[in-house]
């Protein structure tokens, strides 16, 4: 009898210094941006054969991730989680879902806060 399985691979704390924010300030100075990618999809044939073709190739999606973040602005962190889930379900035909984590080091509110965070999920289907 087939057992159901579930697998991801996650790519965690990709760390970019980028120009994104509400204030114009923001958009001059920069600031530490981290990212997080939990891709979903089966991996099984990939695991079972050992074979690098048959799984997602992760320094593509970090150059995909990297590019969203460093050669683009964006007012919201929302706006780049939301982009960049949806760019690697179109580009990477083997995700069946992605999540994807903006975070930003120091936000500027009006106390202390390691940082401010937005998840986006987007699957096909």
């Amino acid at each position: 009898m087939m057992s159901r399985s579930s697998s991801s691979v996650r790519l965690v704390n990709m760390v970019f210094y980028a120009y994104h924010g509400v204030l114009k300030e923001e958009h001059a100075v920069g600031a530490k941006y981290e990212v997080d990618a939990e891709l979903y999809f089966d991996f099984s044939e990939a695991a079972t054969d050992d074979d690098i073709i048959k799984t997602v190739d992760y320094g593509a999606v970090y150059r995909k991730i990297r590019e969203a973040l460093t050669l683009r602005k964006y007012f919201l962190i929302e706006t780049a989680a939301y982009e960049i889930a949806n760019e690697l379900l179109s580009d990477f035909a083997v995700l069946e879902k992605a999540v994807i984590k903006v975070r930003k080091r120091n936000p500027p509110v009006d106390g202390i806060c390691d940082f401010a965070e937005a998840s986006y999920s987007a699957s096909r289907g």
